[in-house]
């Protein structure tokens, strides 16, 4: 038997009999030209990958089998052998004995330099099962192949992991950082973790480090629309800043089809969470492979009119104690998004009630009904809405005018809060709206009556699961569009986390307008929906009530 030279291995799939009815055609096909047998050679020897055979009667069909390369680090000189799989590149180092599977979602670049043949692979791995992903490199030269075989090799594997999974290569990216945020943390988390992994997916970086309130506005507003990503390294709040800039662009419409990809480093990481689970909602590693591997996914936002004037909110618009906590606990920014647990607490021990009121477009209010929609759109047994049409205009014109009254309910209790918006998670510890959807046109607007301390610590303890939707006492509703009444002159209103006037306010959904990056085209929170108690129906006025 003849045996290969080290470089270049594959293996078939079926044993026996099986494997010897196919021509020798392995130079024609994918990215291996096998070189003629050479009596001196070594056999490149793999776990559970039976070494090729010279007689091309005994060989299985190439497509059938994993094909790998071997390269000898440079700076170890340890032997690797590397095998692309259906969905992994595995990778095994001589002295170990089991391989490592990476995900081809983790693998963010591979290349041959011609000049030398050395080859380079990128890929992210968890060195624990939990622990946070970190960028890993493979530099080393194959052993009797030529460079242009390398080269093709590579090049295959990139294929593997942009093409055919839908993503473009060399993503343009329009990095904005925010120094000041959060706990001040973004300059670091960004040059140490987050920019050496999109430089080694060879991403096109055009950096700013904002310098004051309305900075990222102001360059949303005038952004080139060649980029293919706006990549936030702050909170929600520079989020907030680009949407409102892209409503002002000369071109809104295409401006919102530009994707925005945060990295969470601000006190409040709600969009990240929403994007990728409490699980690894903190991860910036996590945060950078999405960047670069992200598809778009078009998601709702909100206009917001009060006093003649018109904002974007894109995550929540909180009243009474949600806006207390939030806009109450500016001083505790140094504790991250924990900040706002603390800001609940002391909110119920206060129990102020809230002196508004509250009307709606109700388009749902069965809370079954909800949560098994959920259900259906995450299983694939519901359609999801048809894609947004045209790609440059205006911004979508407001359709629910102010005095207008006709299909309007109005809840007529004494609130504690109102919270209303998009997206499950409007912190880490708290699943706020765990039946959103991101482009049902609907927003999910919360009433808390001011019943008793007791109900509303109740629901404390499953706030992070989304438990307290069951909460019989809770009015939780879908709405087209909601108003807002301030009844007294004193009260707080925050709109994505920012400090607003407490004045008559109006919100109504635009869908699909906005373009957000997701590894998995939903929002990553998972509610586990059961069946509730009966609540008690809510006694409501409907008609018109203005």
């Amino acid at each position: 038997m003849s045996r290969l030279p080290v470089g270049t291995f594959t293996s078939p799939t079926t044993p026996g009999t099986a494997a010897r009815n196919v021509a020798l055609n392995i130079c024609k096909l994918d990215l291996f030209c096998l070189r003629p047998p050479q009596p001196e050679a070594r056999v490149l020897s793999v776990p559970s990958a039976p070494q090729l055979l010279a007689d091309p009667s005994e060989q299985a069909p190439l497509h059938m089998t994993p094909q790998g390369i071997a390269i000898r680090e440079i700076n170890s000189g340890r032997l690797v052998t590397l095998t692309r799989e259906d969905n992994a590149l595995r990778v095994n180092f001589a002295e170990n004995k089991a391989p490592v599977d990476i995900v081809y979602r983790q693998v963010v670049w591979a290349s041959c330099n011609t000049d030398n043949g050395v080859l380079e692979v990128a890929y992210l791995r968890r060195k624990k099962k939990v622990g946070a992903l970190a960028l890993a490199r493979l530099e080393g030269k194959p052993e009797g192949l030529e460079n242009t075989i390398v080269s093709q090799w590579a090049e295959n594997l990139m294929t593997s992991v942009y093409e055919d999974s839908g993503v473009q290569r060399r993503r343009r990216l329009k990095v904005l950082v925010n120094p000041y945020g959060g706990v001040k943390k973004a300059v670091a988390v960004f040059v140490k973790t987050v920019e050496p992994i999109l430089r080694a997916a060879q991403c096109s970086l055009d950096v700013t480090h904002t310098t004051h309130n309305g900075h990222a506005y102001d360059i949303a507003k005038d952004l080139p629309l060649d980029f293919d990503v706006v990549v936030t390294v702050s909170g929600d709040g520079v989020v907030h800043e680009v949407m409102n800039g892209f409503a002002h662009h000369a071109d809104p419409r295409k401006a919102f089809s530009v994707p925005i990809a945060p990295i969470p480093t601000g006190s409040g990481n709600a969009l990240f969470l929403n994007l990728l689970g409490h699980k690894h909602g903190f991860d910036a590693a996590e945060a950078a492979l999405n960047v670069i591997k992200g598809k778009p996914m078009k998601v709702d936002v909100f206009s917001l009119t009060q006093d003649g004037k018109r904002t974007i909110s894109f995550m929540s618009q909180a009243l009474g104690l949600m806006a207390d906590l939030d806009i109450g606990t500016e001083n505790l920014r140094w504790m991250g998004d924990t900040r706002f647990m603390v800001g609940l607490l002391r909110g119920v021990i206060q129990f102020k009630s809230c002196p508004i009121q509250l009307s709606y477009k109700l388009a749902e209010s069965d809370k079954v009904k909800m949560a098994n929609d959920l259900r259906a759109r995450r299983s694939g047994k519901a359609d999801a809405p048809p894609a947004s049409t045209g790609e440059s205009g205006p911004l979508p014109p407001l359709v629910n005018l102010p005095d207008d009254t006709d299909g309007w309910t109005t809840y007529d209790k004494p609130i504690l809060y109102v919270y209303a918006g998009k997206g499950p998670f409007v912190a880490r510890d708290y699943m706020a709206f765990p039946v959103s959807l991101p482009d049902d046109g609907l927003i999910d607007v919360m009433a808390q009556p001011a019943s008793s301390r007791k109900e509303i610590l109740s629901a404390v303890g499953g706030a992070a699961k989304g438990e307290g939707y069951w909460q019989p006492g809770l009015h939780y509703v879908k709405a087209h569009a909601y108003r807002v009444k301030p009844l007294a002159p004193k009260g707080h209103l925050a709109v994505d986390g920012e400090i607003f006037p407490f004045q008559e306010y109006q919100v109504e959904v635009h869908q699909k307008l906005a373009t957000v990056l997701s590894p998995y085209g939903y929002y990553a929170a998972d509610f586990a929906a059961r069946t509730p108690t009966a609540p008690p129906r809510d006694k409501m006025r409907k008609g018109n009530e203005h």
